[in-house]
């Protein structure tokens, strides 16, 4: 749920009026009525895609390649990690060394300011409902398919054999009428051939499912578990691969302290893609305030391997400047939008008065 609080003004007063919105650093109590709002600083979150991999063995598999000519199937159930992709981002958390209070005063126009949960300011003047309707669509849930059970395809001369070995050798041979079927249907020399395309897919699909799940008694079963790891690091020029995490193949994401995981290396450079003014000659606080955030270039190797270089925005790389507070004094209505993740400035507009 997002934040949203409205800076009301004297409604007797005239908006012909020049005097300012006030804007100064840090939380202000008291009797002044306003809104405090900060500015995001960047973290840079590593996340790593993981997927988690139970075998359980299929109850024929010694016989694997004896009849389905499958070599090197386990008979042993396992538990293991897979590393699918790993990305990096920019994300934005408050900055208690850029918080803000915005004070109403007499004969200025009333901003309405949407903040993020946090308090980290998101949007002026814009309607409620425009940031509210992306937010209220549902998706419909995604279908999932069943899973076949071997057992619903065995015949009865299958089920009355009375050996594993007799069951393996029946099972093979129904697998090899399985693809022949097939490859009836794809030459047309099935003996019912379907009328149309789509009944062909349909028939072809069946017959498909039927090979896996009867090939699962001999190669096993996998289920996977995608799992997504994250790590935030505070960016800081000058890194030289600092471990960002730790994978192992059989304990998946561990600690960075851990060593049974093999490390992935972070380094973050300053590309200097914005001047910042020296200490002495900042500028005060003068209007609404937001980031204009640097770039840095983060790269993850692993084993000497680059895995990732890519450019993302770091707020601290950047500077402070600030919205005038006359754009939000005149017969006009300002709509600032700014990205929450680096406090920067989305887009601007202006609402002519009537």
């Amino acid at each position: 749920m997002k934040k949203t609080i409205i800076l009301l003004g004297a409604l007797a007063v005239s908006m012909a009026g020049v005097a300012q919105t006030e804007v100064t650093q840090g939380v202000m109590r008291g009797k002044d009525f306003g809104v405090t709002y900060s500015l995001p600083k960047t973290y840079i979150e590593v996340a790593a895609k993981v997927n988690k991999v139970k075998y359980t063995p299929g109850e024929l598999a010694k016989y694997a390649n004896r009849y389905l000519r499958l070599n090197n199937i386990a008979t042993e159930p396992s538990e293991y990690y897979e590393l699918v992709s790993i990305g990096v981002n920019s994300i934005g958390v408050p900055d208690k060394d850029n918080v803000y209070f915005v004070k109403m005063k007499e004969r200025t126009a009333a901003p309405l300011i949407e903040l993020t949960d946090d308090g980290i300011i998101k949007s002026i003047n814009l309607p409620l409902n425009s940031s509210e309707k992306a937010a209220n669509i549902s998706t419909n849930p995604s279908s999932t398919n069943k899973e076949l059970n071997p057992q619903d395809f065995l015949t009865e001369e299958i089920l009355m054999a009375n050996s594993t070995a007799k069951v393996a050798d029946l099972v093979a041979k129904e697998i090899y009428s399985i693809r022949e079927s097939k490859n009836a249907l794809v030459r047309g020399q099935a003996d019912f051939m379907p009328k149309d395309g789509e009944q062909m897919r349909m028939m072809i699909e069946t017959l498909d499912a039927q090979e896996r799940a009867l090939t699962q008694m001999f190669a096993g079963k996998y289920d996977i578990e995608e799992v997504i790891k994250t790590n935030h690091i505070l960016p800081v020029d000058g890194v030289d691969k600092e471990v960002a995490l730790r994978f192992s193949k059989k304990l998946g994401v561990v600690a960075n302290d851990d060593l049974s995981g093999e490390p992935i290396y972070i380094s973050i450079s300053d590309l200097k893609s914005v001047n910042i003014p020296a200490e002495e000659s900042k500028k005060k606080v003068d209007g609404i305030a937001y980031n204009v955030p640097g770039r840095a270039l983060i790269t993850l190797t692993t084993g000497g391997k680059t895995l990732i270089e890519e450019e993302v925005p770091v707020t601290q790389f950047g500077t402070v400047e600030y919205l005038a507070p006359v754009l939000f004094n005149k017969n006009s209505t300002i709509k600032v939008t700014f990205n929450p993740n680096t406090g920067g400035l989305t887009k601007v507009d202006r609402e002519e008065g009537k």
